[in-house]
């Protein structure tokens, strides 16, 4: 009969955690598009990455220090490799054209370095990793990153922005009807 106990108390445990931990979703240009976003809405909300994306540049050999980053030796050449885990969180920066976003995940003093994503209508409109080109070095992405340029591996490009949607729905406007003025 403990046993049973405990396997209950467990199950409810789950569901309950369930419950309250918070559930991603991709963000969509049917989202953005419904909910007619500002900019100054955008930076409100936060955004967050679906898969690992790991940006690697070739380093130069009079480089003795690297300020963000890692130096590794990948096919006996010297690269500068950044990784942005799946679930770090971006916040929205600017929309460089059309419905692309300029997302960052890092703070930097002066200016923060970002990636873009877009819709893309081969992935139901959500927001994927932009790139420059998906077809130079080996099929990697071609990516500019802190006014860098770095190679990015053709899985990235299913990287996808995630929103806490029922967070952004729980936000609440406090709205009044002016009621007018006459003339004494």
């Amino acid at each position: 009969m403990k046993k049973n106990n405990l396997i209950f108390f467990v199950a409810v445990l789950a569901v309950l955690f369930n419950s309250c931990s918070s559930k991603l979703t991709p963000f969509t240009e049917r989202l953005y598009q419904e909910n007619g976003w500002t900019d100054s809405d955008l930076k409100k909300i936060q955004f967050y990455v679906s898969e690992d994306i790991v940006l690697r540049r070739q380093a130069s050999k009079g480089v003795s220090q690297i300020d963000h980053g890692e130096i590794k030796i990948v096919d006996g050449k010297r690269v500068e490799e950044i990784v942005i885990k799946k679930g770090t969180p971006g916040v929205f920066l600017f929309q460089p054209k059309g419905s692309r976003f300029a997302i960052s995940f890092e703070s930097r003093k002066y200016e923060d370095p970002y990636l873009v994503f877009g819709p893309s209508k081969r992935r139901g409109g959500r927001y994927t990793l932009r790139a420059r080109d998906w077809n130079g070095n080996n099929g990697n992405g071609k990516i500019t990153y802190d006014n860098k340029t770095y190679y990015t591996p053709s899985k990235s490009a299913y990287s996808v922005l995630l929103v806490d949607l029922k967070r952004i729905k729980d936000t609440k406007v406090k709205s009044r009807t002016a009621k007018g003025r006459t003339i004494d």
